[in-house]
């Protein structure tokens, strides 16, 4: 039992060396797709396709049109669409802004994964109660505390953009009425539902470098004591 306790250490730090550079492959793919700046060929299509929406069958549809793409989505037995015109600039707009917020949370999870990787080196080599163990752990909740904020600005944005854009092409149609979506107005601005489990996680990692920094500072007056 002893031995698997202190192989678990050695596990982690490889899991997380691994996890390090897929992060970095993840990142250097998305910086390539934002310079490629990817959208729909023209005359791409697909569908009618039956989906479940809401529990009830419906239908999503790419139908090309001139030299771009309608998309359409049917439900409630085709008493409700909505159909978004120009579907290729949505999809622009949606790799546009949805890249650069897909990079926030990759070069993110690489941080947070080489800290941890560190972390459990220290941990491997017997150094939990070091200061340089506790600076890891407090920049482990400082992290989490800095994406919960930024990603969620981050998120408001590209939902703000993609809103924008299907307020001015889309259509919404009930039982043959057709209506347009109300303009996106203000500035985008974050709003959640109970708070962000990431943010009170980051609480609760900083509480812990507390209690690691008080068993530092036992060991410290300890070491002095003999």
């Amino acid at each position: 039992m002893e031995s698997f306790s202190s192989f678990l250490p050695k596990l982690f730090r490889w899991v997380f060396t691994v996890m390090v550079v897929l992060m970095v492959i993840a990142a250097l793919g998305i910086c390539l797709a934002m310079i490629i700046d990817p959208g729909l060929p023209a005359g791409f299509h697909f569908g009618p396709q039956q989906v479940d929406i809401l529990g009830q069958p419906g239908t999503v549809m790419l139908r090309p049109v001139g030299g771009d793409s309608n998309f359409t989505v049917t439900a409630l037995r085709n008493s409700v669409s909505i159909t978004i015109e120009q579907a290729g600039g949505f999809v622009r707009v949606l790799v546009r802004n949805g890249l650069p917020v897909a990079l926030m949370h990759v070069v993110f999870l690489g941080v947070l994964f080489e800290l941890l990787r560190r972390l459990f080196r220290n941990v491997e080599r017997g150094e939990s109660f070091t200061r340089q163990t506790v600076l890891l752990v407090q920049f482990v909740g400082l992290s989490l505390l800095a994406f919960s904020v930024v990603s969620a600005f981050g998120e408001s944005w590209l939902w703000h953009a993609a809103y924008g854009y299907a307020a001015s092409h889309a259509t919404l149609t009930i039982q043959g009425q057709q209506l347009h979506l109300p303009p996106m107005s203000g500035v985008p601005f974050p709003h959640s539902q109970g708070g962000s489990p990431i943010f009170f996680s980051g609480l609760l990692v900083l509480a812990l470098s507390e209690v690691f920094r008080q068993g530092l500072a036992l060991k410290s007056e300890h070491d002095l004591t003999v």
